[in-house]
């Protein structure tokens, strides 16, 4: 008795091995791959910058700290002004996002104003926050170089208005907006060029001083005249 042609294609099925797995991931799990890898290049070559400067840090430097071959990083990033860009980009990015969140988060104007002043001094002593500050703008070509520069000019308005919103509620004293905002940004921006990951303290610490100083001032309580008048008579 013979067998049919389709049982045999059937049986034939039925036996074939399975393929074996690709050792190349495919669809999203491939592009996770490469966008994990492509925020390693950014901040492997923002903490160089931040150390060496822009221009003394080469694409053959990025590639020697992550192991890999200068080809290798073409498949990231064009060039290292495309590198700087991003670099900037992201930490104007994560303190944006990090001051909306906190007006985000509601209360008066000083509570906003002390949540946006602390998102602020955080981003600045991480890589890219620190980038933005220690290497900055001046770099980036145009047409970029505008858009970054309108990006910060959010922040600063930001802090304008918060300021000028605290004057009107009587919780800050009297003061040009515009002004006191210049001062907290500055003072703020400076950390991310000093400070220091392996200093005698901790970014925490660091941002709540500077914050506490900026908030109450360095003078002390004005003593009281009862205390002074103690004080003259103990000592005659």
């Amino acid at each position: 008795m013979g067998i049919s042609t389709a049982g045999s294609k059937a049986g034939a099925q039925k036996r074939r091995a399975p393929e074996p797995d690709s050792p190349w991931a495919k669809g999203p799990e491939r592009e996770q791959q490469r966008e994990a890898k492509r925020n390693a290049v950014l901040s492997t070559a923002a903490q160089m910058f931040n150390e060496r400067g822009f221009h003394a840090t080469s694409l053959d430097d990025i590639a020697a700290r992550l192991h890999v071959t200068k080809p290798t990083l073409y498949y990231y990033v064009k060039n290292k002004d495309e590198i700087l860009l991003e670099c900037v980009k992201q930490g104007l990015h994560l303190t944006l996002d990090g001051i909306e969140a906190s007006r985000a988060a509601g209360g008066n104007a000083v509570d906003q104003l002390r949540a946006c002043m602390q998102a602020y001094a955080s981003i600045v002593t991480q890589p890219f926050g620190m980038c933005l500050i220690r290497v900055g703008d001046q770099e980036v070509p145009e047409p970029s170089r505008t858009e970054l520069r309108r990006m910060k000019s959010e922040i600063d308005l930001a802090f304008r208005s918060l300021v000028a919103q605290g004057v009107q509620e009587g919780s800050l004293a009297p003061c040009d907006p515009k002004m006191t905002a210049f001062v907290i940004a500055g003072a703020l921006s400076w950390i991310g060029r000093w400070y220091q990951s392996d200093g005698d303290y901790s970014a925490a610490q660091v941002v709540e001083q500077c914050i506490a100083t900026l908030m109450h001032g360095v003078l002390g309580p004005p003593a009281a005249p009862a205390r002074i008048a103690k004080k003259r008579a103990a000592g005659a």
